[in-house]
Parts: structure tokens; sequence; C-alpha cells
């Protein structure tokens, strides 16, 4: 049997937008591991923060997912996710 990968439909940006952003785990697995990943993980948000200009407005990190509510003033969250899930 074949498996056929696709990429994830392209993410409409715009200034000011809104978005309500999760990301798993291959297989639901777990993604954090102990309280040290998650204070680092906190520490790339406000990396990409400085350095992309977007707000937090809340967020959960759970063991095996993440979700983010994320304004941006620019149009870049792709930038900002490529940086938090590259990192």
């Amino acid at each position: 049997m074949k498996c056929e990968l696709m990429a994830r439909p392209l993410r409409i940006e715009y200034e000011g937008a809104f978005y309500h952003v999760t990301a798993r785990g291959n297989d639901r697995q777990d993604i954090f591991f102990s309280k040290t990943d998650y204070e680092k993980f906190k520490e790339y948000l406000r990396n990409a923060q400085d350095k992309y200009g977007y707000f937090l407005h809340c967020y959960m990190l759970m063991t095996n997912h993440y979700h983010l509510l994320i304004e941006t003033p620019n149009a870049n969250m792709s930038k900002i996710m490529h940086y938090l899930n590259g990192s």
C-alpha cells in the first residue's frame, strides 16, 4: 500500500488576525516530558514575540499538544509557527 503525504493547506494571513493554533506530537505522542520542557517552550514563545511582534492572549500546554490564541499585528503567522515548531 502506498501512503501519500499531503502538505497542510496554506494559512491565510493578514494584519490584525486572531488565530487558534494547535500542534500535536506525531501519532499523538508526547512532546513535553518534564517541567523543563514546558519552561523551554514558554521561552520560545517569548523569543518569538520579541522577533515577530505578536500578542499571545492565552495558551494551554498539554503533554502531547498545545493550544495558542495569537493575534498578529503583522501578516506573519507562518513565520511564527515555523520558528515555534522548528525550535
